[in-house]
């Protein structure tokens, strides 16, 4: 069964101006959906066609097959990374998370910091994170397809796109003001808190 290119989970222009319908239509329409294509093709008649993306990703991390990796690893970040904007998004977060960020950060503000700069430090393309690891929230940077799902018990919980393919239409050179737009108009906190739950409830189980 081969891949497929997930929906938005809202419409193109509806991060606007923030994060533009031409950006999503490039970033969503044309980057995402070649992540996609090139995997189906590199994965077709080889014992990986029919795995799910999370084990793709893993066996080929642990084999070094970083032709079909780095476009597993893209498709799968890049699904995340949509499901972690909202239209109505930003602002301080709620619930459990908020707690677990004043105990392991001290305070949000501090968490914002440490967020935008993992962003804005990582060297050309790549991601910034923030995951739980053995129960603790940690912000983390990964350099091009890298991705958290390599590395046994993390679990991520949010990340940001900082390939410039993400903001340049919007922001051109200003990668600090698309990050600032993400963290104070754009994190779905709902979303945080689901995968943080989620996270919870498996390590319980």
């Amino acid at each position: 069964m081969a891949f497929e290119l997930p929906d938005l989970p809202y419409e193109r222009d509806a991060l606007a101006p923030l994060i533009s319908a031409r950006t999503l239509d490039f970033h969503h329409g044309k980057h995402h959906k070649g992540y996609v294509d090139k995997l189906n093709k590199a994965v077709d008649g080889t014992e990986l066609a029919g795995k799910s993306l999370e084990d793709v990703i893993r066996a080929t991390s642990a084999s070094g097959d970083m032709s079909v990796f780095n476009n597993a690893a893209q498709a799968w970040n890049h699904a995340f990374y949509w499901r972690s904007m909202a239209p109505d998004g930003g602002g301080a977060p709620r619930g459990a998370v908020a707690k677990l960020i004043d105990r392991d950060f001290g305070s949000f503000a501090a968490f914002k910091t440490a967020f935008a700069n993992a962003g804005a430090t990582q060297f050309g393309s790549g991601w910034a994170w923030l995951v739980a690891k053995n129960g603790k929230l940690e912000v983390r940077q990964t350099a091009n397809a890298e991705t958290p799902l390599t590395e046994a018990g993390v679990t991520p919980l949010l990340t940001m796109d900082v390939w410039e393919h993400a903001y340049y239409l919007d922001y051109q050179n200003k990668r600090p003001d698309y990050i600032a737009a993400f963290l104070d108009e754009l994190v779905d906190w709902d979303f945080v808190d689901a995968n943080l739950t989620a996270a919870a409830e498996a390590t319980a189980g």
